[in-house]
């Protein structure tokens, strides 16, 4: 396709070269004469057969326009188009600190892919990725960003009209820095701050001198949710016992003290303030949790709110909540989610309907910034690049008064990304398995805990029992192979998962098979299941692994792949050692095998028997093993 653009072009010269080679598209003399011009507010996109406009008040909103007029004259469209943006900020949250370090050409990958949606904001997680002088075990091995990385991030994303802005953690969630010995003077609990220490301060204003440098924007994230161990370790031995509110607004007046300074507009997770003020302290989401008039009274109103929720699928949970945080009296900023984490697939069947929910309330009641976060708990396993689905759904949420129909979301995350809906929703069937809860919205990670689970152990195996896993993860493949096209630049996404359902049709219900033919004394089974079985459950775990690998090398920095190769190694060192067992007790030279002797027991109330779905862990250590990977003599 040829275009030629007529107007004022100086701001969005770089950004539109860029989206034109990323779309195959030629700007010439010869082309369709497309007039770009300001407007009051709206967004208008419009072709006549002959010619084509772009109006639009904000420099990201034109790269939004240039997308959807290339997909309509592509489609043989005449059309007019007026959007209405929703909100003023709306973008992703890409978690860059559990092991997935995104390179800078992923990221400018991913902003691309933004710019196309029409989002216009990108927060960077970083809790200990980025480089403060003077402090050497920041970061240390972590794949941290250099002030110069995070300045071509920046730089990149501005010419597309996306602010990019640092997230940080100054109170908690800094186990990756505390853990070093050097730097124990900074630490009160495994993972918090010694707050009120000289050198804490001087170490947090680091922090954000540090990090604010690189940015333009004047925003930053400073964390400080889930710091439930705050004043209970060195700090109770110093100071001795104070209530956490008062150590919390305490160094929040810190902290904004350095912000403030800087010229910095601060934001900061909602929840510890609320628990605070529920009746155990520690329910963030008690419909029955009341703001104290006195606590308002004491936190600064120069710092926004950000208020997370990734569970409900209800309006009036979400309406029920933003009422809570209102007597807060600071702004109020929403974060959803795109549930990536803690699995090797995308739980689209939570994430797409609480989006909805929350982003319909969130018109109605003038919140007016909106994230979509992405975290990467437990290792990474995921990446963000397969919630392209949800990203393209908060950005026509974003343009519309309406929820998104399903024709123009697929029309959209066809043209934007590549790859078809159904594509991309197929990953959900890693885990919304037989057991799960309808669209999995009780969240099992069955994907996760099925390959990492012993066989011989079997920890899980209780939870499926019954369950026609095996089938289902075939199926499963094979749905995914089905809309797989070689042609399109992120077919290789569905490599891994492909991958994955090809271990887990043999591997996920191999304990239980074990367990019973062990329990009839049924020694053939047993030597076929050692000799041919296990090795060919091998076999497909170390496929698995390199096109993980493969994947993982492409996207992220090398940093934090050894934790995954360290977990497929275990994988198949097991399946390995299994093999041998089995062997010996079939030859008659082990006389029992005592793992196949123990009784399989639910690994948690958290099952398809109390309505939960097939289960839900958090952590890797957990699923592989109830035996001792580390022992912590003291945790502070």
């Amino acid at each position: 396709m040829k275009l030629h653009f007529i107007g004022e072009l100086s701001e969005l010269q770089s950004g539109l070269q860029v989206l034109l080679t990323e779309l195959k598209t030629e700007w010439s003399e010869d082309g369709i004469p497309v007039l770009i011009e300001p407007s009051s507010g709206e967004l208008e996109v419009g072709y006549d057969g002959k010619s084509a406009y772009i109006r639009y008040s904000a420099k990201h909103q034109f790269f939004r326009g240039l997308g959807l007029l290339i997909q309509k004259i592509s489609g043989g469209e005449l059309f007019q188009i007026t959007e209405q943006q929703q909100f003023d900020a709306i973008g992703p949250m890409f978690d860059l600190s559990r092991n997935g370090v995104l390179t800078v050409e992923s990221f400018k990958f991913m902003l691309r892919k933004m710019a196309l949606m029409g989002l216009n904001s990108v927060m960077l997680y970083l809790e200990d990725t980025y480089e403060i002088e003077g402090e050497p075990y920041f970061g240390y091995m972590r794949g941290r960003y250099s002030a110069a990385e995070l300045k071509e991030i920046d730089d990149y994303a501005d010419q597309f009209g996306i602010e990019a802005f640092p997230s940080i953690q100054t109170l908690a969630h800094l186990e990756e820095f505390l853990k070093w010995e050097p730097v124990k003077e900074y630490k009160d609990t495994k993972g918090a701050l010694l707050v009120g220490a000289e050198k804490t301060d001087r170490l947090v204003e680091n922090m954000i001198v540090s990090i604010s440098a690189p940015f333009r924007s004047r925003k930053i994230h400073i964390g400080m949710d889930e710091a439930e161990e705050l004043g209970r370790g060195k700090f109770l031995d110093r100071n001795g016992h104070m209530s956490r509110f008062d150590i919390m607004t305490g160094h929040l007046e810190r902290v904004l003290a350095v912000t403030r300074r800087l010229g910095l507009k601060a934001m900061m997770w909602s929840d510890m303030f609320l628990k605070l003020a529920s009746e155990n302290g520690e329910d963030y989401y008690g419909h029955e949790t009341q703001i104290p008039q006195e606590m308002s009274n004491r936190i600064p109103k120069d710092v926004d709110m950000v208020y997370w929720d990734y569970n409900h699928v209800e309006e009036k949970d979400y309406e029920t909540l933003i009422a809570k945080h209102r007597p807060l009296g600071n702004n109020l900023i929403f974060a959803g989610a795109v549930w990536v984490f803690n699995t090797f697939g995308v739980n689209y069947g939570l994430s797409l309907p609480a989006t909805d929910a929350a982003l319909t309330v969130c018109k109605k009641e003038g919140i007016r910034e909106v994230y979509a976060t992405m975290w990467g708990d437990d290792g990474m396993e995921s990446n963000p690049y397969i919630a392209l689905l949800g990203l393209q759904f908060y950005a026509e949420h974003a343009y519309s008064t309406s929820t998104p129909t399903d024709e123009t979301l697929a029309e959209r995350v066809r043209f934007c990304t590549g790859i078809e809906a159904d594509a991309y929703m197929g990953l959900k069937y890693l885990d919304e398995t037989p057991g799960a809860a309808p669209n999995n919205q009780k969240q099992s990670n069955p994907s996760k805990f099925l390959l990492y689970q012993d066989v011989l152990l079997g920890l899980f195996d209780k939870q499926i029992d019954g369950l026609d896993m095996a089938a289902h993860y075939a199926w499963a493949e094979g749905e995914i192979a089905s809309r797989r096209k070689a042609e399109a630049e992120l077919d290789y996404l569905f490599e891994v998962p492909q991958k994955l359902c090809a271990v887990l049709k043999q591997k996920s219900e191999i304990g239980l098979e074990l367990k019973r033919a062990y329990d009839s004394g049924d020694k053939a089974v047993l030597r076929r299941i050692a000799e041919d079985v296990l090795p060919e459950i091998s076999l497909s775990v170390q496929q698995l692994r390199a096109a993980h690998r493969k994947q993982w090398l492409s996207m992220f920095k090398p940093f934090g792949w050894e934790v995954l190769d360290i977990r497929y190694g275990g994988v198949v060192s097991r399946l390995d050692t299994a093999s041998m067992r089995l062997l010996e007790y079939a030859d008659g030279k082990l006389e029992r095998i005592e793992e196949l002797e123990q009784e399989r027991l639910l690994y948690s109330t958290t099952n398809r028997f109390t309505d939960k779905g097939t289960g839900w862990c958090s952590y890797y250590y957990r699923m592989a093993s109830p035996n001792v990977f580390f022992h912590v003599i003291n945790p502070f």
